[in-house]
């Protein structure tokens, strides 16, 4: 078993937490931009591409503020990735803050991913 490498990546987006949240805390909003299809029993989310099935536990959620996955067929114990939402006091510009583990040689490899995805996300948002 390998053992993975923590990063972070941080996203600004002209949108409200609450409208945000929407988009990454429900089935419905993650299936606009996240994956092909999402669907949700209780604590357990499974994730469709292509007609490829991964599931994942919700391990903590705050509304409108974040919300952390397990994928299950992870061996990593300590492994997640996380949405989380941060307010800036000063200015209140939100910043989407996405938190992952890849192998140390696929980091570069899934922070393009998560780019990719956020820019999608953006479009789908109109931010």
């Amino acid at each position: 078993m390998s053992v993975k490498t923590k990063f972070e990546l941080e996203f600004p987006i002209h949108a409200t937490p609450h409208m945000l949240y929407q988009y990454f805390g429900t089935p419905s909003g993650l299936s606009e931009w996240f994956a092909d299809n999402v669907n949700s029993r209780g604590e357990v989310f499974t994730f469709i591409w292509d007609g490829s099935e991964e599931k994942a536990k919700v391990l903590q959620e705050r509304p409108e503020e974040k919300i952390k996955f397990k994928w299950l067929e992870d061996e990593d114990p300590k492994s997640f990735f996380e949405f989380r939402l941060e307010i800036d006091e000063l200015t209140k510009d939100v910043s989407l803050i996405v938190v992952d583990f890849a192998d140390e040689d696929e980091i570069d490899e899934a922070k393009m991913f998560w780019s990719n995805k956020i820019d999608e996300l953006k479009h789908t948002i109109g931010a």
